[in-house]
């Protein structure tokens, strides 16, 4: 649990800014048991592994990692460059069939004459996962699938698939990396509680200021920061992957009719409760999602 005190901390009052964190109703059991992954000891929290294709039809990482995977089998393996990345031309061919939320591909190909993986990010961001995941792996310069690999696309194992890529986004992977912010793991670090946090709060639109008071919890480099620094790495490395992976939905608002700058919002989408169960304790009843 955080430290005795922590919530009357004027910094953190201060940046709470009247917020009360979801996560304040959970019990010490519960609390504690959101800190740790999913697994077989640890039923404070799990992932559906049984979902079918259009219960999941939301998920672009998804759907996206099995057209790489599809690709990859079709073709005995995509050529990489030598730093490991997919070829140029494996790049051009993903960048027309790839779909993916929020995702302006005409914006992107006027900034971008000639695509490298790494330029775009849907296409970086599965080839990291599914690698992650040993559904593929390097052999003699290209990127094959293994025999997991295979398996899913021929069993059509499309919920465990979701399962695996999002315990290991969520889990292993430093979502930091695509961002560059200095944050390190953080909110990563507390996962669980961001994700039970946002099935308790994000049921109506919530812009990112507000969900990141509500769901995660701040420390010393976010509340010294002179800017909203946990608001930023709580987009990016949280509701946008999530919304990725069709657990939440956004939508854009102008705040005013005098600004021009536009503010995102999000709610859960229906596949958030479906697919992330828990088992929590708050004030003493059982709260089962």
């Amino acid at each position: 649990m955080v430290a005795p005190g922590f919530l009357a901390n004027p910094e953190v009052r201060r940046w709470l800014n009247g917020v009360e964190p979801a996560w304040t109703m959970l019990d010490f059991d519960s609390f504690n048991g959101l800190r740790h992954e999913p697994s077989a000891s640890n039923r404070t929290i799990r992932l559906e592994p049984t979902l079918t294709t259009t219960e999941l039809s939301g998920s672009a990482i998804t759907r996206n990692a099995l057209v790489l995977l599809r690709r990859a089998v079709e073709t005995d393996g995509l050529k990489l460059t030598a730093t490991g990345n997919l070829s140029r031309a494996v790049v051009d061919e993903m960048c027309e069939i790839f779909e993916w939320p929020d995702y302006a591909k005409d914006e992107f190909f006027q900034f971008h004459k000639v695509i490298n993986e790494p330029d775009f990010l849907p296409l970086h961001f599965v080839h990291v996962l599914v690698k992650a995941t040993k559904l593929v792996r390097t052999h003699r310069g290209k990127l094959v699938p293994t025999r997991l690999g295979k398996g899913i696309v021929v069993k059509e194992q499309y919920g465990a698939l979701q399962a695996a890529l999002f315990h290991l986004a969520l889990w292993h992977v430093n979502l930091g990396y695509f961002d560059r912010r200095p944050l390190d793991f953080w909110p990563q670090s507390d996962v669980g509680i961001v994700l039970w946090s946002l099935s308790a709060s994000a049921n109506d639109w919530l812009d990112r200021e507000t969900l990141t008071r509500l769901c995660t919890v701040p420390v010393i480099g976010i509340l010294e920061s002179t800017w909203d620094l946990g608001s930023s790495a709580m987009e990016a490395r949280i509701l946008r992957p999530l919304m990725w992976f069709g657990l939440l939905e956004s939508r854009s608002e102008r705040r005013s009719a005098t600004e021009f700058i536009e503010r995102r919002l999000y709610q859960k989408a229906p596949l958030f409760d479906r697919f992330v169960k828990f088992n929590v304790q708050i004030d003493g009843p059982d709260i089962r999602h």
